[in-house]
Protein backbone atom coordinates (compact mmCIF):
# COMPACT_ATOMS: atom_id res chain seq x y z
CA UNK A 1 0.00 0.00 0.00
CA UNK A 2 1.12 3.44 -0.91
CA UNK A 3 2.05 5.89 1.70
CA UNK A 4 -0.39 8.70 0.09
CA UNK A 5 -3.78 8.36 -2.09
CA UNK A 6 -2.76 11.57 -3.86
CA UNK A 7 0.38 13.53 -4.74
CA UNK A 8 -0.25 17.02 -5.74
CA UNK A 9 2.19 18.67 -8.03
CA UNK A 10 2.00 22.25 -7.72
CA UNK A 11 0.45 24.45 -4.85
CA UNK A 12 -1.67 26.94 -6.52
CA UNK A 13 -5.28 27.56 -6.15
CA UNK A 14 -5.80 24.06 -8.58
CA UNK A 15 -3.77 21.75 -6.69
CA UNK A 16 -5.06 23.29 -3.16
CA UNK A 17 -8.35 23.21 -4.17
CA UNK A 18 -7.86 19.04 -5.26
CA UNK A 19 -6.19 19.08 -1.80
CA UNK A 20 -9.41 20.38 0.22
CA UNK A 21 -11.49 18.30 -1.74
CA UNK A 22 -9.42 14.69 -1.09
CA UNK A 23 -9.09 15.22 2.46
CA UNK A 24 -12.97 16.22 2.75
CA UNK A 25 -13.44 12.80 1.15
CA UNK A 26 -11.26 11.25 3.53
CA UNK A 27 -8.23 10.40 1.30
CA UNK A 28 -4.85 11.36 1.79
CA UNK A 29 -2.69 13.52 0.02
CA UNK A 30 1.06 15.25 -0.39
CA UNK A 31 1.52 18.76 -2.02
CA UNK A 32 4.89 18.97 -2.98
CA UNK A 33 5.52 22.94 -4.90
CA UNK A 34 9.57 23.82 -6.33
CA UNK A 35 8.88 27.52 -4.71
CA UNK A 36 9.97 28.35 -1.66
CA UNK A 37 6.07 29.09 -0.13
CA UNK A 38 2.85 28.06 -1.07
CA UNK A 39 0.02 29.42 -3.28
CA UNK A 40 1.70 29.17 -6.67
CA UNK A 41 0.99 32.73 -8.47
CA UNK A 42 -1.56 33.70 -5.56
CA UNK A 43 1.17 34.14 -3.08
CA UNK A 44 1.11 37.39 -1.38
CA UNK A 45 3.60 38.83 0.80
CA UNK A 46 2.97 41.48 3.93
CA UNK A 47 5.63 44.09 3.79
CA UNK A 48 4.94 47.65 5.45
CA UNK A 49 1.67 46.55 6.23
CA UNK A 50 0.46 46.04 2.72
CA UNK A 51 -0.61 42.41 0.88
CA UNK A 52 1.44 42.41 -1.76
CA UNK A 53 0.53 40.38 -4.82
CA UNK A 54 3.86 39.33 -5.52
CA UNK A 55 3.10 37.38 -8.81
CA UNK A 56 0.68 39.67 -10.15
CA UNK A 57 -2.62 41.04 -9.76
CA UNK A 58 -5.62 38.50 -8.60
CA UNK A 59 -9.05 39.36 -8.43
CA UNK A 60 -11.85 37.16 -7.59
CA UNK A 61 -14.73 37.33 -9.04
CA UNK A 62 -18.07 35.06 -10.13
CA UNK A 63 -21.43 35.16 -10.51
CA UNK A 64 -21.66 31.68 -9.47
CA UNK A 65 -23.56 32.12 -5.97
CA UNK A 66 -22.00 28.39 -4.70
CA UNK A 67 -18.72 29.32 -5.61
CA UNK A 68 -18.93 32.15 -3.92
CA UNK A 69 -20.23 31.53 -0.86
CA UNK A 70 -17.67 28.28 -1.24
CA UNK A 71 -14.45 30.46 -0.96
CA UNK A 72 -16.40 32.70 1.69
CA UNK A 73 -17.07 30.06 3.90
CA UNK A 74 -13.20 29.85 4.22
CA UNK A 75 -12.12 33.35 4.54
CA UNK A 76 -14.34 36.28 4.43
CA UNK A 77 -13.93 38.67 1.18
CA UNK A 78 -14.28 42.21 0.77
CA UNK A 79 -15.84 44.70 -1.69
CA UNK A 80 -12.92 45.48 -3.45
CA UNK A 81 -13.92 46.32 -7.32
CA UNK A 82 -12.24 46.50 -10.16
CA UNK A 83 -11.86 49.52 -12.26
CA UNK A 84 -8.98 49.95 -13.76
CA UNK A 85 -7.86 53.71 -15.52
CA UNK A 86 -6.22 53.84 -18.56
CA UNK A 87 -3.10 56.57 -19.19
CA UNK A 88 -2.26 57.21 -22.69
CA UNK A 89 0.24 59.86 -22.70
CA UNK A 90 -0.91 61.08 -19.51
CA UNK A 91 -4.16 61.51 -20.61
CA UNK A 92 -6.92 59.62 -18.39
CA UNK A 93 -9.92 56.87 -19.75
CA UNK A 94 -11.77 54.72 -17.48
CA UNK A 95 -12.10 51.37 -18.49
CA UNK A 96 -14.15 48.87 -19.85
CA UNK A 97 -15.38 50.58 -22.14
CA UNK A 98 -18.10 52.98 -21.58
CA UNK A 99 -20.13 55.84 -21.33
CA UNK A 100 -17.30 57.92 -19.17
CA UNK A 101 -14.41 56.74 -22.04
CA UNK A 102 -16.52 57.46 -24.27
CA UNK A 103 -16.95 61.13 -22.80
CA UNK A 104 -13.27 61.56 -22.31
CA UNK A 105 -12.51 60.44 -25.56
CA UNK A 106 -15.06 62.50 -28.11
CA UNK A 107 -16.74 64.63 -25.40
CA UNK A 108 -20.23 62.54 -26.32
CA UNK A 109 -22.53 62.86 -23.42
CA UNK A 110 -25.07 60.50 -24.37
CA UNK A 111 -25.63 57.12 -25.31
CA UNK A 112 -26.91 57.98 -29.15
CA UNK A 113 -24.15 60.04 -29.55
CA UNK A 114 -21.41 57.24 -28.54
CA UNK A 115 -22.66 54.67 -30.28
CA UNK A 116 -23.13 57.42 -33.31
CA UNK A 117 -19.63 58.12 -32.97
CA UNK A 118 -18.87 54.27 -32.82
CA UNK A 119 -20.80 53.20 -35.37
CA UNK A 120 -19.07 56.39 -38.01
CA UNK A 121 -15.55 54.59 -37.32
CA UNK A 122 -16.62 50.88 -37.03
CA UNK A 123 -17.97 51.88 -40.93
CA UNK A 124 -14.43 53.54 -41.58
CA UNK A 125 -12.89 50.78 -41.11
CA UNK A 126 -15.32 48.54 -43.28
CA UNK A 127 -15.37 50.77 -46.29
CA UNK A 128 -11.73 50.06 -46.06
CA UNK A 129 -11.57 46.67 -46.22
CA UNK A 130 -14.44 46.35 -48.61
CA UNK A 131 -12.49 48.57 -50.89
CA UNK A 132 -9.58 46.13 -50.74
CA UNK A 133 -11.54 43.11 -51.46
CA UNK A 134 -11.32 42.01 -47.35
CA UNK A 135 -14.19 39.65 -45.72
CA UNK A 136 -13.45 39.33 -43.17
CA UNK A 137 -10.55 40.30 -40.53
CA UNK A 138 -7.12 39.17 -40.87
CA UNK A 139 -5.29 40.29 -37.74
CA UNK A 140 -6.49 41.36 -35.04
CA UNK A 141 -5.86 45.65 -35.73
CA UNK A 142 -8.75 44.71 -38.65
CA UNK A 143 -11.04 42.85 -36.01
CA UNK A 144 -10.61 46.11 -33.40
CA UNK A 145 -10.82 48.68 -36.04
CA UNK A 146 -14.32 47.25 -37.14
CA UNK A 147 -15.45 46.45 -33.72
CA UNK A 148 -14.65 49.70 -32.68
CA UNK A 149 -13.33 52.65 -34.49
CA UNK A 150 -9.89 53.73 -34.75
CA UNK A 151 -9.83 56.14 -31.55
CA UNK A 152 -10.10 53.63 -29.04
CA UNK A 153 -8.22 51.20 -30.93
CA UNK A 154 -5.43 53.48 -31.10
CA UNK A 155 -4.97 55.09 -28.05
CA UNK A 156 -6.56 51.95 -25.64
CA UNK A 157 -5.84 48.97 -27.81
CA UNK A 158 -3.12 48.89 -29.50
CA UNK A 159 0.17 49.35 -28.09
CA UNK A 160 -1.09 48.10 -24.59
CA UNK A 161 -1.72 44.67 -26.76
CA UNK A 162 1.77 44.64 -28.72
CA UNK A 163 3.82 45.08 -25.43
CA UNK A 164 1.56 42.20 -24.05
CA UNK A 165 2.16 39.98 -26.49
CA UNK A 166 5.39 41.21 -28.12
CA UNK A 167 3.73 41.52 -31.58
CA UNK A 168 2.43 43.43 -34.15
CA UNK A 169 -1.34 43.85 -33.94
CA UNK A 170 -1.44 43.04 -37.54
CA UNK A 171 0.76 39.85 -36.61
CA UNK A 172 -2.15 38.53 -34.15
CA UNK A 173 -4.90 36.51 -34.86
CA UNK A 174 -8.30 38.07 -35.07
CA UNK A 175 -9.59 35.87 -32.63
CA UNK A 176 -7.82 37.15 -29.79
CA UNK A 177 -10.43 39.92 -29.67
CA UNK A 178 -13.51 38.36 -30.82
CA UNK A 179 -15.60 41.05 -29.08
CA UNK A 180 -15.04 43.92 -27.16
CA UNK A 181 -17.29 44.92 -24.28
CA UNK A 182 -19.18 48.46 -25.11
CA UNK A 183 -21.33 49.50 -22.33
CA UNK A 184 -23.77 52.34 -23.07
CA UNK A 185 -23.62 53.30 -19.54
CA UNK A 186 -21.87 54.90 -16.52
CA UNK A 187 -19.85 52.10 -15.02
CA UNK A 188 -16.52 51.66 -14.75
CA UNK A 189 -16.84 47.62 -12.76
CA UNK A 190 -14.82 46.17 -15.30
CA UNK A 191 -16.40 42.80 -14.91
CA UNK A 192 -20.11 41.94 -14.99
CA UNK A 193 -20.15 39.32 -12.42
CA UNK A 194 -22.29 39.41 -9.46
CA UNK A 195 -19.72 38.80 -6.74
CA UNK A 196 -16.16 40.13 -6.76
CA UNK A 197 -13.54 40.85 -3.66
CA UNK A 198 -10.23 40.00 -2.30
CA UNK A 199 -9.56 37.99 0.64
CA UNK A 200 -9.50 39.79 4.11
CA UNK A 201 -5.52 39.66 5.04
CA UNK A 202 -4.73 38.57 1.68
CA UNK A 203 -5.06 35.49 -0.42
CA UNK A 204 -2.71 33.41 1.83
CA UNK A 205 -5.45 33.27 4.09
CA UNK A 206 -7.31 31.39 1.77
CA UNK A 207 -4.55 28.84 0.55
CA UNK A 208 -4.13 28.09 4.03
CA UNK A 209 -7.69 27.03 4.84
CA UNK A 210 -7.38 25.07 1.59
CA UNK A 211 -4.76 23.24 2.84
CA UNK A 212 -5.06 23.25 6.50
CA UNK A 213 -4.35 19.27 6.91
CA UNK A 214 -2.29 18.65 4.52
CA UNK A 215 0.92 17.32 4.26
CA UNK A 216 3.21 19.92 2.07
CA UNK A 217 6.69 20.31 0.84
CA UNK A 218 8.26 23.54 -0.61
CA UNK A 219 11.37 23.67 -2.56
CA UNK A 220 10.69 20.41 -3.95
CA UNK A 221 11.07 19.63 -7.96
CA UNK A 222 8.81 16.68 -8.94
CA UNK A 223 10.94 16.34 -11.91
CA UNK A 224 14.48 15.94 -9.81
CA UNK A 225 13.44 12.70 -8.54
CA UNK A 226 10.55 12.04 -10.41
CA UNK A 227 10.85 7.90 -9.80
CA UNK A 228 10.33 8.22 -6.32
CA UNK A 229 7.80 10.75 -6.11
CA UNK A 230 5.14 8.73 -8.56
CA UNK A 231 6.01 6.07 -6.25
CA UNK A 232 4.62 7.36 -2.93
CA UNK A 233 0.79 8.11 -4.28
CA UNK A 234 -1.66 5.90 -5.90
CA UNK A 235 -2.95 9.11 -8.19
CA UNK A 236 -0.48 11.95 -9.57
CA UNK A 237 -2.79 15.11 -9.76
CA UNK A 238 -0.15 17.38 -12.05
CA UNK A 239 -0.44 20.73 -12.16
CA UNK A 240 2.68 21.76 -14.03
CA UNK A 241 3.59 21.91 -17.82
CA UNK A 242 2.50 19.37 -19.75
CA UNK A 243 4.84 19.61 -22.39
CA UNK A 244 7.98 19.38 -19.49
CA UNK A 245 5.74 16.04 -18.04
CA UNK A 246 6.12 14.44 -21.05
CA UNK A 247 9.84 15.28 -21.33
CA UNK A 248 9.44 17.98 -24.70
CA UNK A 249 9.11 14.96 -27.03
CA UNK A 250 6.82 16.92 -29.26
CA UNK A 251 8.58 20.12 -28.71
CA UNK A 252 8.16 23.03 -26.45
CA UNK A 253 4.65 24.94 -25.71
CA UNK A 254 5.45 28.38 -25.77
CA UNK A 255 4.59 31.23 -22.80
CA UNK A 256 4.48 34.84 -22.23
CA UNK A 257 5.58 35.69 -19.15
CA UNK A 258 5.56 38.75 -16.03
CA UNK A 259 8.53 40.48 -15.09
CA UNK A 260 8.09 42.69 -11.83
CA UNK A 261 10.08 46.29 -11.07
CA UNK A 262 8.39 46.62 -7.21
CA UNK A 263 9.02 49.85 -5.45
CA UNK A 264 8.26 51.19 -2.14
CA UNK A 265 7.52 54.59 -2.12
CA UNK A 266 7.05 57.13 0.96
CA UNK A 267 3.62 58.38 0.37
CA UNK A 268 -0.05 57.09 0.84
CA UNK A 269 -1.09 57.04 -2.16
CA UNK A 270 0.44 57.22 -5.37
CA UNK A 271 -2.01 57.03 -7.80
CA UNK A 272 -5.27 56.32 -6.24
CA UNK A 273 -6.37 53.52 -7.59
CA UNK A 274 -5.08 49.57 -8.34
CA UNK A 275 -4.63 49.49 -11.44
CA UNK A 276 -3.46 51.88 -14.25
CA UNK A 277 -2.91 50.43 -17.62
CA UNK A 278 -0.59 51.88 -19.85
CA UNK A 279 -1.62 52.09 -23.16
CA UNK A 280 1.14 53.66 -25.22
CA UNK A 281 3.50 51.50 -26.88
CA UNK A 282 6.60 53.93 -25.63
CA UNK A 283 6.08 53.19 -21.78
CA UNK A 284 7.96 49.80 -21.27
CA UNK A 285 5.45 48.48 -18.89
CA UNK A 286 2.17 47.35 -18.94
CA UNK A 287 0.73 48.88 -16.32
CA UNK A 288 1.10 50.08 -12.37
CA UNK A 289 -0.17 48.11 -9.47
CA UNK A 290 -0.60 50.03 -6.22
CA UNK A 291 -1.40 46.89 -3.86
CA UNK A 292 -2.70 48.97 -1.09
CA UNK A 293 -5.77 49.48 -2.96
CA UNK A 294 -7.25 45.99 -3.37
CA UNK A 295 -7.75 45.95 0.60
CA UNK A 296 -8.02 49.67 1.77
CA UNK A 297 -10.51 51.89 0.32
CA UNK A 298 -11.23 55.47 1.19
CA UNK A 299 -9.77 57.46 4.05
CA UNK A 300 -8.08 53.91 4.90
CA UNK A 301 -4.92 54.14 2.68
CA UNK A 302 -4.14 57.22 4.98
CA UNK A 303 -3.07 55.17 7.82
CA UNK A 304 0.08 53.64 6.41
CA UNK A 305 2.32 56.67 5.35
CA UNK A 306 4.09 54.15 2.96
CA UNK A 307 2.65 52.36 -0.33
CA UNK A 308 4.28 49.63 -2.99
CA UNK A 309 3.54 49.69 -6.52
CA UNK A 310 4.37 47.19 -8.95
CA UNK A 311 5.56 47.70 -12.47
CA UNK A 312 4.16 44.95 -15.05
CA UNK A 313 6.91 44.01 -18.09
CA UNK A 314 5.40 41.59 -20.54
CA UNK A 315 8.09 39.22 -22.20
CA UNK A 316 8.79 35.86 -23.97
CA UNK A 317 8.65 33.19 -21.92
CA UNK A 318 12.32 31.86 -21.41
CA UNK A 319 14.00 28.83 -19.49
CA UNK A 320 14.25 29.54 -15.99
CA UNK A 321 11.23 31.97 -16.23
CA UNK A 322 7.91 31.67 -14.65
CA UNK A 323 5.83 30.80 -17.77
CA UNK A 324 2.40 32.95 -17.05
CA UNK A 325 0.45 33.14 -20.24
CA UNK A 326 -0.15 30.62 -23.34
CA UNK A 327 0.11 31.68 -26.52
CA UNK A 328 -3.11 30.22 -27.83
CA UNK A 329 -2.07 30.29 -31.67
CA UNK A 330 -2.62 27.77 -34.48
CA UNK A 331 1.00 26.23 -34.12
CA UNK A 332 0.61 25.81 -29.93
CA UNK A 333 -2.70 24.69 -29.77
CA UNK A 334 -2.32 22.26 -32.38
CA UNK A 335 1.19 21.36 -30.30
CA UNK A 336 -0.62 20.66 -26.93
CA UNK A 337 -3.25 18.65 -28.78
CA UNK A 338 -0.72 15.87 -29.04
CA UNK A 339 0.13 16.22 -25.42
CA UNK A 340 -3.46 16.03 -24.92
CA UNK A 341 -3.64 12.66 -26.34
CA UNK A 342 -1.42 11.12 -24.38
CA UNK A 343 -2.70 12.65 -21.20
CA UNK A 344 -6.41 11.43 -22.06
CA UNK A 345 -4.53 7.61 -21.64
CA UNK A 346 -3.10 8.04 -18.06
CA UNK A 347 -5.36 5.92 -15.73
CA UNK A 348 -3.23 7.35 -12.56
CA UNK A 349 -2.82 11.19 -13.85
CA UNK A 350 -5.19 13.86 -13.39
CA UNK A 351 -4.00 17.13 -15.38
CA UNK A 352 -4.91 20.71 -14.22
CA UNK A 353 -4.35 24.45 -14.63
CA UNK A 354 -3.17 27.18 -16.92
CA UNK A 355 -0.29 25.06 -17.32
CA UNK A 356 -1.34 21.34 -17.28
CA UNK A 357 -4.56 21.97 -19.48
CA UNK A 358 -2.23 25.12 -21.43
CA UNK A 359 -5.46 27.14 -21.42
CA UNK A 360 -5.51 30.97 -19.27
CA UNK A 361 -7.94 30.41 -16.12
CA UNK A 362 -9.71 33.20 -13.63
CA UNK A 363 -10.00 31.97 -10.18
CA UNK A 364 -13.33 31.28 -10.26
CA UNK A 365 -13.82 28.65 -12.96
CA UNK A 366 -11.06 26.49 -11.29
CA UNK A 367 -12.87 26.49 -7.76
CA UNK A 368 -16.30 25.40 -9.77
CA UNK A 369 -14.29 22.66 -11.75
CA UNK A 370 -12.97 21.28 -8.58
CA UNK A 371 -15.92 21.57 -6.61
CA UNK A 372 -17.52 19.15 -9.67
CA UNK A 373 -14.88 16.93 -10.23
CA UNK A 374 -15.27 13.24 -9.09
CA UNK A 375 -11.29 12.56 -7.76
Amino acid sequence: MKQYDYLIVGAGLFGAMCAYKARKQGKSCLVIDQRPQLGGNLYCECKEGINVHTYGAHIFHTSSKTVWDFVNSLVEFNRYTNSPIANYKGQLYNLPFNMNTFYQMWGTVTPEDARAKIEEQRAEALARMNAEGIAEPRNLEEQALTLIGKDIYEKLIKGYTEKQWGRKCTDLPAFIIKRLPVRMVFDNNYFNDTYQGIPKGGYNKLIAALLKGTDTKTETNFFDNREHWTGIADKIIFTGKIDEFYNYQFGKLEYRTVRFEEEVINTSNYQGNAVVNYTDRETPYTRVIEHKHFEMFGQEVEKISKTIISKEYSTEWQEGMEPYYPVNDEKNNNLYLQYKRLADEEKNVVFGGRLAEYKYYDMAPIVDKVLKMNL
